[in-house]
């Protein structure tokens, strides 16, 4: 079975302290890691306000992860421990590699479009001096100059 990559994104409550947040963090990672999954990348984003009220609060404590694994049963334990979560007020759960592949499919397509075009060349809009009209047209404002 191919390895999928998954975004996870959950919101603590802002008054939560950070001793708890790295906490909840932990448990994420290590039931992860005990299913089989990698954990890519670790981001807190700190205190963010909400678009809209979330148990009567507007600001909450954002985590992002990024992981990697090639069962699904990792989603659905780590989205049963977020749930159980006292601090966590909200997550989601995305998983993007079908998201990078159609990516990587239509930039292929894009380039073999591009490499069966023949390409254009620009003509130039002003064509360069000949070297004959270069000195006249120096001697003319020299002249002009000595004439004010």
């Amino acid at each position: 079975m191919e390895e999928r990559q998954y975004e996870l994104i959950f919101i603590c409550r802002p008054d939560t302290p950070e001793a708890d947040v790295d906490k909840v963090i932990a448990t994420i990672e290590h039931t992860a890691t005990e299913k089989g999954a990698k954990i890519e990348k670790t981001e807190k984003w700190g205190r963010k306000r909400m678009a809209y009220r979330v148990q009567r609060l507007r600001e909450g404590f954002y985590v992002f992860m990024v992981l990697r694994s090639s069962h699904g049963e990792v989603v659905k334990e780590l989205e049963r421990r977020l749930k159980v979560a006292d601090p966590v007020m909200k997550y989601i759960t995305v998983r993007v590699d079908e998201e990078l592949k159609r990516q990587d499919k239509l930039k292929r397509h894009r380039e073999k479009r591009a490499a069966r075009r023949p390409r254009k060349t620009v003509p130039s809009a002003v064509p360069p001096p000949s070297p004959a009209a270069a000195p006249a047209a120096a001697g003319g404002s020299e002249s002009a100059a000595a004439a004010s």
